[in-house]
């Protein structure tokens, strides 16, 4: 083989692995960042359909409302332990850090973090809706779907029974 088309052969071929090195690099990068939405009752039984259930220390969102005398704080710190449920089993939620201002029980939240427990969030992030209206997109949707099976009443929610 002529050595000039010998240096074109390995350049060519050092630039193809660089690429594939780089590709798998940034996918598998993209995949740990990776957060998955579920619901409290999804934790418990699986994704509706396939039934697949988070892993111990997958990072997930998890959304759903405050169950009604759950919230436990730290006096000496800001450390916080609640519940959250959609319409089946809760799951616990542990915080440390400065809850939204409009969180409270009975209130729909999304909690984003490792589930380092089966059914046990520590979240690195809460978040509150804004108003008495709205809802994540991500819990609308999920509850939306319960609520057809259960003829489930969200007012029931304020008065502290699920």
């Amino acid at each position: 083989m002529n050595p000039r088309r010998k240096k074109r052969l390995v350049f060519a071929s050092a630039l193809i692995g660089g690429v594939a090195a780089i590709a798998s690099l940034l996918l598998y990068a993209l995949n740990s960042n990776l957060d998955l939405f579920y619901t409290a009752s999804e934790i418990h039984l699986g994704k509706e359909g396939t039934g697949i259930k988070p892993e111990i220390g997958q990072r997930i969102r998890i959304g759903g409302m405050v169950v009604p005398g759950s919230v436990k704080r730290d006096p000496e710190s800001l450390k916080v332990e609640f519940q959250i449920a959609d319409t089946g089993p809760a799951v616990t939620i542990r915080y440390d850090g400065m809850l939204p201002d409009l969180f409270r029980e009975g209130q729909g939240i999304v909690a984003q973090g490792p589930m380092n427990e089966f059914a046990v969030i520590d979240a690195t992030e809460v978040l509150a809706k804004h108003d008495e209206n709205y809802m994540p997109p991500e819990v609308a949707e999920a509850m939306g779907k319960k609520h057809e099976k259960l003829d489930y009443d969200a007012s029931q929610t304020e008065g502290g029974t699920y």
